[in-house]
């Protein structure tokens, strides 16, 4: 899944995101993370059914089916650990 990072500079951290995706033209689903400052990243889910902030979606998973993977994706998919 594409991954852009970018930086919010006078808008909020949503509008950035949303601004960025209609100028690139990106398609869904991508993910977004848009620097608020030098400590703040907000993460966003760009999906088909619109631009979702990136831990509703990781609680709610089973809502957005782009997310899937095929039993072939999942044996390339590498494993990650994650921390909170």
């Amino acid at each position: 899944m594409p991954q852009f990072s970018i930086e919010c500079g006078e808008d909020k951290p949503v509008t950035a995101a949303r601004k960025f995706i209609h100028s690139e033209g990106i398609a869904p689903p991508a993910l977004l993370l848009v620097k608020r400052n030098e400590h703040t990243t907000d993460r966003y889910f760009w999906a088909e059914k619109g631009l979702f902030g990136a831990q509703y979606v990781e609680e709610n998973h089973f809502l957005f089916p782009s997310l899937k993977v095929s039993d072939e994706e999942s044996d390339e998919l590498p494993v990650v650990a994650q921390t909170r």
